[in-house]
This record gives C-alpha cells, structure tokens and sequence, in this order.
C-alpha cells in the first residue's frame, strides 16, 4: 500500500512540474490580466461541475476573501453554488444552460470568465464560455489532456497534460493558487 502513496504522488508532482513548464509564460499573463480587471472594477466569473465547481468556488472565496495578504475583497463569483439559480435554470431551460444563463446575468465586457472541465468536453460549461465571449467577457479554460471542444473555445487555455481526473484537478487547484498569489502581488507590490 505504501507502493500506491509514493506512486500516486510522485505522479501528481510529475504532472504539475511539466504543466507548470508549459505554461508558466501564459500563468503569468493571466494572472497580469486578472488582476487589471480587479483594477478597472470587473469581476471574474467561475464555473464547472463537480470536484471543478468546488476548485470554482475555493478560488473565488480566495479572491473575496483573501489569498495570503490582507487587502480588500475582489468580486469573484463561482457559478454553481446558488441552489436556487441552479434548479430554476435547469427546471426551466435545462442543464446545459446552467452556466449560460448566469454569465449573461452577470458578465459584463471586461469581466473574466473561467470555465473548468477536466474533459473540455462538458455541454453547460461550453456553453458557458460561448455565452461569456457573446458578452465580452476574456475567456479562460482549466482542462486536462488535448483539452476538448473547450480549449479551440477560449482566449487562454490551461491544458494539464493528464488524462486522469485527479491528476488534472489536483494541477488545476494549485493553478488557481499561483494565480492568486501572483494577482494579490500584482495589487499589492511584491511581498517581502
């Protein structure tokens, strides 16, 4: 059994350190272009299913709340933690529409949206960044593998280089927390 610990995280550290390799131009980037729009007043709009609209979630509470530095809460909105928005929409215009609806209800142009999938192929979250770019939005997918319809669909695509879902969440949580570390220095200076 310990043969599957060791084997199961140096997997996991594989994984990240040549994701990290492919793009650790383009997390920078990003990380430059979140932060500007927390400047002009946007915000950054999250979304996926499952263990992705719990990486959704941890990430905007990390940008409303804080990362590691104290400094004033940043709107960030993950897209599937209102029950009452979730059922409604998927009572009366089906799941596929889920994230749609809501980036329309809350995206604005300049805002950010940041659709997770570990397939890339998911229906409500293709959906979601079609509406995101209809409205504006600059647009952002976490994926896995050849990355999906999702990755031809964005302006930024994360594509962990896995086919195993938890080696591509796994990637995909510690980008969320690079990104909010490197968006809190951006706004408050290096820390020391």
């Amino acid at each position: 059994m310990q043969g599957i610990v060791l084997t199961a995280f140096a997997d996991s550290a594989r994984v990240k350190q040549q994701f990290a390799h492919d793009h650790a131009d383009r997390i920078v980037q990003v990380a430059t272009l979140i932060a500007k729009a927390f400047q002009n007043g946007n915000k950054v709009l999250l979304f996926g299913n499952g263990g992705s609209s719990t990486d959704a979630a941890h990430i905007a509470a990390e940008f409303v709340g804080r990362y590691r530095r104290e400094r004033v809460p940043l709107p960030a909105i993950a897209l599937a933690t209102d029950i009452a928005a979730i059922t409604c929409i998927a009572n009366d215009y089906g799941y596929e529409e889920l994230f749609a609806r809501q980036v329309r209800a809350h995206g604005r142009q300049g805002d950010i949206a940041i659709g997770i999938s570990t397939s890339g192929n998911s229906p409500n979250v293709l959906k979601g960044v079609e509406a995101a770019r209809d409205c504006g939005l600059t647009t952002i997918a976490w994926t896995g593998a050849n990355g999906g319809r999702l990755a031809g669909l964005v302006d930024y695509p994360f594509l962990v280089p896995s086919t195993v879902t938890s080696r591509i969440q796994e990637s995909h949580i510690t980008l969320g927390h690079v990104l909010c570390e490197l968006v809190e220095d951006h706004l408050l200076g290096k820390a020391s």
